[in-house]
């Protein structure tokens, strides 16, 4: 059986001389949107800046289109087909919606005024408001910006960390749409998130990491189901 499009596998990795990862396992698909949930300290942020190339394994791998990308840098891994978007911090605030976007193209320039209209068909807001700072937006805007500027590289991968922190339950509900058609174009989708039940209620894929190891590992549907996770996690 091949291996998984995206996977890192039984990582080890953590802050100064502490591990917080200790051999977890995260892999998604192409078209798949795996979620990553948890308690607090569960090593999820952690186990997503690894896989990103944020933290240096100490040991594992990662894996993308069969390549090992273990030792790569963050940009080589951004010009390899991945997309990341951190839960803060992601989007210039003093740059308009525009710049911003022509931002997420410097890697690739070609046809810019092409992918942003396509992108604005999925966010109508890059149209709406281009000419408008981004700190100016509200959580949820700012976070269509943040998602939109990653999908300028063109990813095979869309990484997201925590992307409804602080975004309107509306608009968290509109977010997740999106991100459901991100990945029914073909793309990868990996997601940190805080919001348990509502993320696996719409993810092919669930990892439930507990103290830096996988605890529970299933479809979303199967997770919501298990009265461990339930108890656990979801509580009941």
């Amino acid at each position: 059986m091949p291996d998984p499009f995206l996977i890192g596998e039984a990582i080890i990795c953590g802050y100064g001389d502490a591990n917080i990862l200790h051999g977890c396992t995260i892999s998604v698909e192409k078209g798949e949107i795996a979620v990553i949930v948890g308690p607090n300290g569960a090593g999820k942020s952690t186990a997503m800046k690894a896989i990103f190339g944020l933290l240096t394994l100490r040991e594992g791998s990662v894996h993308l289109g069969g390549q090992d990308i273990s030792t790569l840098t963050p940009p080589d891994r951004v010009a390899a087909g991945m997309g990341f978007v951190p839960q803060t911090h992601n989007v210039f605030p003093s740059l308009t919606v525009r710049e911003n976007l022509e931002m997420g193209a410097y890697l690739c320039p070609q046809n810019i005024e092409d992918r942003i209209e396509q992108l604005a068909r999925l966010f109508p807001i890059l149209k709406e408001r281009s000419r408008q700072p981004a700190g100016e937006l509200s959580g949820g805007q700012r976070q269509q910006v943040a998602v939109a500027r990653a999908m300028m590289t063109q990813p095979q991968v869309l990484m997201l960390d925590e992307p409804t922190a602080g975004v309107s339950p509306i608009l968290v509900q509109e977010l997740f749409a999106k991100v459901q058609e991100i990945a029914a174009a073909g793309i990868a989708v990996l997601i940190v998130e805080q919001n348990a039940r509502q993320a696996l209620s719409f993810a092919h894929k669930g990892f439930v990491l507990v103290q830096g190891k996988n605890r529970f590992t299933g479809t979303g549907q199967d997770l919501l189901d298990d009265p461990d996770v339930r108890q656990s996690f979801l509580g009941g």
